[in-house]
C-alpha cells in the first residue's frame, strides 16, 4: 500500500486490486469517462453509460492473469485505477503498456494519479495511447519521462472513433 497524502486531502491508498473490487472500478470508469471525456464523446452517449455491464469485464480482467490492475481508495470507496500489461499491440516500442489510468476528479491533484502510475509501471519503459487533445493528462505523462512518437490511431470508444496518439517513456 503506498498511502498520499495532502493538506486537507483523505488519506489514498494504493493497492492491487482484487475482484471484489469489480463494481467500484466500474463505478469509477463510468464516473470517469463523464469528467474526462465531455469535449470529445456526445453528451448523450456519456449519459447512457451503464455501470453493470462493467462489472463483469472488470472481474473477468482482474482475474485474467494478463492485465495488471490497481485502485485507489480513501475510507469512502475507490477514487482511481491503473491498468497495465506487456502490451495489446504487436509492434509495440517497449515491452510494457501503461492500458489506462483513471480518476474522479474530485481526486486530481492528490498525488492518486502518481501512485497508480508507479504501482502499475514502476520506472519501466512504457507506452500508452491517449486521446489527443487532452492537456492534463499528456503534461502528467511528459511530467513522467512519456513523449509522444508520432503514431496515431483512430480508437472506437463507446461506438465513436476517436483520435489518440501514442506516448513511450524509453529505456533510460
Amino acid at each position: 500500500m503506498t498511502p498520499t497524502t495532502g493538506e486537507g486531502a483523505a488519506r489514498i491508498r494504493v493497492r492491487p486490486a482484487g475482484v471484489r473490487d469489480a463494481r467500484g472500478i466500474a463505478m469509477v470508469h463510468v464516473q470517469a469517462w463523464r469528467e474526462a471525456y465531455a469535449r470529445q464523446l456526445p453528451v448523450e452517449l456519456l449519459a447512457g453509460l451503464e455501470v453493470e455491464p462493467r462489472v463483469s469485464r472488470w472481474a473477468a480482467i482482474i482475474e485474467d492473469d494478463v492485465t495488471d490492475v490497481y485502485v485507489a481508495e480513501t475510507d469512502s470507496g475507490i477514487v482511481g485505477w491503473a491498468t497495465s500489461s506487456d502490451g495489446r499491440d504487436d509492434d509495440r516500442p517497449v515491452a510494457r503498456e501503461l492500458e489506462g489510468i483513471y480518476l474522479l476528479a474530485d481526486a486530481y491533484g492528490s498525488g492518486a494519479g502518481q501512485d497508480l502510475l508507479a504501482a502499475a509501471i514502476g520506472g519501466q519503459p512504457a507506452y500508452l495511447w491517449m486521446l489527443d487533445d487532452n492537456p492534463r493528462a499528456e503534461a502528467f505523462y511528459r511530467r513522467n519521462g512519456f513523449e509522444r512518437d508520432g503514431v496515431r490511431r483512430g480508437q472506437r470508444m463507446a461506438g465513436h472513433v476517436i483520435p489518440v496518439i501514442r506516448m513511450v517513456r524509453p529505456s533510460p
